[in-house]
């Protein structure tokens, strides 16, 4: 017998349809009426499964909710006349939504959706693809996004810092938070921008100067910085300081480089992410032996492969395979893995742990942050 398809198993499905098409339906995209075959029993199917079809006819018969029943009618030599249900017909994307619980979101979203492509109609082919924003965001968000574009839209070479836009609501999370949005809507836009890969640049802003943390590991080269052994200044200030380390180390987490303790003619630099491309813009690094010691994980390798591209003789500490499968009882697990899968500054070593982790060698997504290693093996480590 063909399935017999009852409400439940129709809601499953359409919930499904929904979850993965809706972004599409709310930019205007997908055919309708969706039409969905219920099942269609005969009558050798009646009289061998009569209270199972019974049943399945009442269930439609009862049902009440979006869209529409079709019935048709079947003559039957034996049992005669029959009101069967044949298809759901569903009208419009709200009715799917009203299936999948949604009718709120669905709602919301349609309604900021339609303000914004209102004003701004060159918003439409992308804006869907930022349904959640629409339908979770609470009202001042809403108001407040759309006060900024129209700000950004009649200023667009403000050279203002974000914080200065006459925005109310505006403030600092808010914009990181959003920023995705503001970025993908602001290229909309602006058009002849449309290789613009800076939020900045696009939007017109002027962008708060990016900010590194130094500390000072030598008595001597404290002395030439008028005793200042924490630093935390922008870049271009950091190039200009008047010291020559031998040795610097780039440490990927805040706290481990505050443990470090003295080392001779020594600095240390912490927690730069990604941003380890501004090492090239540090001339008294150039002349000292760099050392990079991050978390065992795949973006710490990603992280020590982009340095090296500035670094060529960068060399790693405390990243090696002994060093991650003695401390297994320390092992987390990360995130969400790099992307990558040529790391093509990695040394053989360094690139055999880098796709280990990757092929889930030891577990799932293994990771071993450094501030977990005990400082005596670090004292070793460091030690020239």
């Amino acid at each position: 017998m063909q399935p017999l398809l009852c409400p439940e198993a129709i809601r499953d499905r359409l919930t499904r349809s929904y979850r993965s098409r809706h972004r599409e339906w709310l930019g205007g995209n997908g055919t309708w009426p969706l039409v969905l075959a219920l099942g269609a029993p005969t009558e050798a199917d009646a009289q061998q499964h009569g209270e199972l079809i019974r049943t399945w006819i009442a269930a439609w018969q009862s049902w009440q909710g979006d869209g529409e029943v079709v019935s048709a009618e079947r003559r039957w030599r034996t049992l005669g006349r029959q009101s069967l249900p044949e298809r759901l017909v569903l009208r419009r994307p709200e009715d799917v939504a009203a299936w999948a619980g949604e009718s709120n979101r669905w709602r919301v979203a349609t309604q900021r959706y339609e303000l914004f492509v209102g004003r701004w109609p060159v918003l439409a082919p992308g804006l869907s693809r930022h349904f959640d924003f629409l339908a979770d965001s609470v009202d001042s968000d809403i108001e407040c996004l759309e006060v900024m574009l129209a700000w950004l839209d009649a200023h667009p070479h403000s050279g203002l810092y974000p914080r200065q836009l006459p925005v109310p609501g505006l403030h600092t999370k808010w914009l990181e938070r959003n920023r995705s949005v503001i970025f993908d809507m602001m290229l909309r836009l602006r058009p002849e921008d449309r290789q613009e890969s800076d939020f900045f640049q696009l939007c017109g802003l002027r962008q708060p100067p990016p900010l590194m943390r130094l500390r000072v590991l030598d008595a001597h080269l404290r002395g030439q910085l008028g005793g200042l052994s924490d630093i935390t200044a922008p870049i271009a200030d950091l190039a200009s300081i008047p010291i020559r380390p031998t040795h610097v180390y780039i440490v990927e987490n805040l706290q481990t480089g505050l443990a470090f303790p003295d080392v001779p003619g020594s600095v240390v630099l912490m927690r730069m992410g990604y941003a380890v491309d501004a090492l090239a813009q540090l001339p008294w690094v150039a002349g000292a032996v760099c050392n990079y010691w991050g978390d065992i994980d795949t973006h710490g390798f990603a992280i020590l492969n982009r340095a090296r591209a500035y670094l060529s003789g960068l060399r790693s500490i405390l990243m090696d395979e002994q060093t991650l499968l003695s401390h297994r009882a320390f092992w987390v697990k990360e995130d969400a893995q790099h992307s990558g899968v040529e790391l093509p500054n990695l040394s053989e070593p360094e690139y055999a742990l880098y796709r280990a982790l990757k092929e889930q060698r030891w577990g799932l997504d293994v990771r071993f942050e450094q501030e977990r290693i005990a400082w005596s093996i670090v004292t070793d480590a460091i030690a020239y």
